[in-house]
């Protein structure tokens, strides 16, 4: 895979992606914020969106989905909250499933994670 600098974007791309949007409607979209389709693609949609729909299958973070898109976070954002408006996916931060009383991962269990990764 070829990666190029956003730099080397052609503008124009992005304001048509966009549709001369420059900030996503849903603010509370971070690049951990976990996306999931909830919805087919439908015949004659953008192609981006079709992309988000096939990559979020499985929960995944906003960034990653940028990178399968080849689009910088902002760009993603606004497209992300098309289709969150639309009921086409669904968003949740990962934080918000300790919020709701389930208990805390073990420390020790942590500390191995830790651990392991280091070792790596």
């Amino acid at each position: 895979m070829i990666h190029r600098a956003v730099d080397d974007e052609d503008p124009d791309r992005f304001y048509t992606v966009t549709r001369g949007r420059s900030r996503a409607a849903a603010a509370d979209l971070d690049l951990v914020t976990l996306i999931v389709s909830e919805a087919e693609p439908a015949p004659g949609m953008q192609s981006e969106y079709v992309k988000v729909l096939r990559t979020c299958q499985f929960p995944t973070a906003v960034v990653e989905v940028a990178s399968e898109l080849g689009l910088p976070v902002s760009v993603t954002r606004i497209l992300l909250a098309d289709l969150l408006a639309a009921g086409k996916i669904s968003a949740r931060h990962p934080s918000a499933v300790f919020r709701s009383g389930s208990a805390l991962p073990d420390s020790e269990f942590l500390k191995k994670v830790l651990v392991g990764l280091k070792n790596l």
